[in-house]
């Protein structure tokens, strides 16, 4: 019984002996297979001979304190094979007495810890490093929620400041528009002149030959024709006075007014450049807002249309204009819609009609402005919304303003 209790024990553990010198008198086939050593290496070696120079020296103070006492040792104890790798075995030492409870020899048994040990190195290694990171993490926040603080303390001032850059290229964007406005108006008054200016010059030619020749009533005729030719040309003042006017009070006006006074004011224009306007008002709609702007939008869109006749050669030029009254989303909507036969505007092009400073125009015809105005002062002033599409042969602009 007693052979097999020891054939258990050096079967499935790590045996050695050593007598009180410790030189090892007996080692099993495990300790050879773990230490790397034969047998015939180990038997009459001292135990360091598997020492590892890392172990301090206090720790086998320790160890032959102990088992000198006559009480077994017991430690995870760090050993160096022959092919020089490291390994942990759990060990313990017991003290063997003779008859006369005397140290005989020793015998120490042991099993491998080396995975366990190694696994919990590595944790304890992680867990530095998460430690490191977590130091680190938290400096970091602390910084982030600082520069977030200064950010915080400092957003409001740079809100404040890129609302107003913002504003500033609105004015200025405005402005510019207006004075572009300006020169096409400017034209169209010498549109609005020009023939009647040739006629006054002719009345007051015949009005001088009738005066010598003694003919009071072709004076008085030709007087009072004279009077009608000035009077129109002062109408024609008064009505783009009135259209520069800078009233920026909102009230209620219809759309069909901006419409026809947007005709009237590019009338001489339209008559030279034979276009074809055809109006059709399906319903009078009331809006809020100023009449002007509106005017200034539809005086834009058939000006562009008329570049458009003369860039693309189109000889039957037609310009259509229809308002309605819509219910959309259980709200009333006025919609005006313009539409021409210029064969509209290219894919390439047609995305980027809004905004500012985009022309296809030379530089001396167009600033790129008109547009994206008009999409200002629909949306801005009149609460609405623009749109463009090609349809047909040409371009159609949906404008939808609620009707308050």
């Amino acid at each position: 019984m007693g052979n097999t209790y020891q054939d258990a024990i050096e079967n499935s553990n790590i045996v050695s002996k050593t007598d009180t010198n410790g030189i090892i008198t007996f080692v099993n086939d495990e300790f050879c297979k773990i230490s790397g050593y034969s047998y015939d290496e180990l038997v009459g070696q001292n135990h360091n001979i598997v020492r590892h120079p890392d172990v301090p020296s206090s720790n086998f103070v320790s160890l032959w304190e102990t088992i000198l006492s006559k009480k077994p040792y017991k430690a995870t104890v760090k050993n160096l094979t022959k092919d020089g790798r490291t390994v942990y075995l759990n060990t313990t030492i017991t003290p063997i007495l003779n008859e006369k409870k005397e140290i005989k020899e020793f015998i120490a048994i042991r099993y491998d810890v080396t995975a366990e040990v190694e696994l919990k190195k590595r944790l304890e290694l992680k867990e530095k490093e998460l430690e490191a990171l977590n130091t680190t993490l938290e400096l970091r926040v602390e910084q982030q929620t600082k520069e977030l603080k200064d950010l915080n303390a400092n957003l409001e001032d740079k809100v404040k400041k890129e609302v107003a850059k913002n504003k500033e290229k609105q004015k200025i964007l405005f402005w510019q528009s207006r004075m572009a406005s300006l020169g096409q108006m400017l034209g169209n008054i010498a549109h609005q002149w020009r023939q009647p200016l040739t006629e006054l010059s002719l009345v007051i030619f015949n009005m001088k030959k009738a005066s010598l020749q003694n003919d009071e009533k072709k004076v008085k005729e030709l007087y009072i024709n004279s009077k009608d030719l000035i009077q129109n040309m002062s109408n024609t003042i008064e009505d783009f006075t009135n259209f520069f006017n800078p009233q920026k009070e909102k009230k209620a006006f219809n759309i069909k007014q901006a419409i026809e006074e947007s005709i009237n004011i590019l009338n001489k224009t339209i008559q030279k450049e034979n276009i074809n306007i055809k109006v059709s008002i399906k319903n009078e709609c009331e809006v809020i807002g100023v009449l002007n702007e509106l005017s200034q939008v539809i005086i834009n869109l058939i000006q562009n249309a008329k570049d458009a006749f003369l860039n693309q050669n189109i000889i039957k030029r037609d310009i259509c204009i229809k308002l309605e009254k819509r219910i959309l989303f259980d709200k009333s909507y006025a919609v005006l819609e313009i539409y021409d036969n210029a064969l509209g505007i290219s894919k390439q092009n047609i995305d980027k009609i809004f905004e500012p400073y985009f022309t296809t125009k030379h530089k001396s015809q167009g600033t790129g402005l008109g547009l994206f105005m008009s999409k200002m002062i629909i949306e801005k002033s009149l609460n609405g919304t623009i749109e463009h599409k090609n349809y047909k042969n040409g371009s159609k602009f949906t404008i939808k303003i609620p009707m308050e």
